[in-house]
C-alpha cells in the first residue's frame, strides 16, 4: 500500500525502527505556565479491511506475522489500521506532550480497557476482544474502565493541567464520558472543526514538521461542527528527497 508523501517524509526524521511504531513521548514544547499536558487519542476502527488483514492468520506480510507471533504496540497497530490520521496523532503527541519524567504523556482510548499507553503490546486475541465492545457511552464495558482511567489522568494532570483530545467531538463517544471528569481541562484543537480524518492527520504532521502547535480550546465551549475549511496545500518535498 502506498503511503502519503508527507508521512514518508516525516518517517525519515523519526527514530522509530518501523513505520508507525511509537517512540517515547517527549516534552519538547512546554504547556502554558509549564503545566502538564497529556494527549488522549481516539482509537482506530479495527473492523475495516486493514484490521481484517492483520487478524488473518494466513497473512504473509511482516507486520501481520509479527502481530501473530508476539503482538504489536498499540500505537503501531492502530497506525497501520488507520493510516495517516492515527500516525498524525502519534507524531503530534510525541512532539507536544509535556509531562514529568516517568509519566505517560499520551494514551489511546480503547473499547474495553479505558486508556492504554502507545507502547502497550496488544495480541490478536486482545484485538478481537476489543472488536466485541461498541464504543458507546451507554455500554458499561466501555464506560466503566474509561471513567476510571480518566479520573487517574485528571489526578495526574493536576488542576492546572491540560488534557487534549485528538479525536472527534462531533459525537458523544468520547466527550460524554470525559467532559464530566475533566471539565475545562479537556481541550481540543480548534483547527479540527470541519475537517475529515485525512485532513486532520495531514495537518498534525505539518505542525510536527514546522515545530508549531495547533490552537487548543475547551471542549465544553467549542463549536462541535463547522463548515469544511479549505483543503491543505500539497506539501512539497524537501530538496534532494527521492
Amino acid at each position: 500500500m502506498t503511503e502519503p508523501t508527507i508521512e514518508a517524509a516525516l518517517d525519515r526524521g523519526q527514530p522509530n525502527s518501523a513505520p508507525g511504531a511509537p517512540a517515547e513521548v517527549s516534552s519538547r514544547v512546554p504547556a502554558a505556565g509549564g503545566a502538564t499536558r497529556i494527549f488522549l487519542l481516539s482509537p482506530a476502527n479495527a473492523n475495516g479491511v486493514r484490521g481484517g488483514l492483520l487478524l488473518n492468520e494466513k497473512a504473509h506480510f511482516d507486520l501481520a506475522q509479527r502481530f501473530h507471533r508476539q503482538g504489536l504496540p498499540l500505537g503501531e497497530l492502530f497506525s497501520f489500521i488507520s493510516g495517516l490520521y492515527f500516525r498524525g496523532k502519534v507524531a503530534y503527541a510525541q512532539a507536544y506532550a509535556q509531562v514529568p519524567h516517568g509519566m505517560t504523556g499520551a494514551y489511546v482510548i480503547t473499547a474495553c480497557w479505558g486508556l492504554l499507553p502507545l507502547d502497550r503490546v496488544i495480541s490478536p486475541a486482545e484485538l478481537r476482544e476489543m472488536l466485541q465492545v461498541p464504543i458507546e457511552p451507554g455500554d458499561p464495558r466501555y464506560r466503566t474502565p474509561l471513567d476510571r482511567e480518566a479520573r487517574s489522568v485528571a489526578d495526574a494532570a493536576g488542576n492546572a493541567g491540560e488534557v487534549v483530545l485528538l479525536g472527534s467531538i462531533a459525537t458523544p463517544k468520547y466527550v460524554e464520558p470525559l467532559l464530566p471528569i475533566l471539565g475545562e481541562r479537556l481541550l481540543f484543537p480548534a483547527e479540527f472543526v470541519g475537517r475529515g480524518d485525512m485532513s486532520r492527520g495531514g495537518l498534525m504532521l505539518r505542525h510536527v514538521r514546522a515545530g508549531t502547535e495547533l490552537r487548543y480550546i475547551p471542549v465544553a465551549t467549542a463549536v462541535r461542527r463547522g463548515s469544511r475549511p479549505p483543503k491543505l496545500a500539497k506539501l512539497l518535498r524537501p530538496a534532494g528527497e527521492a
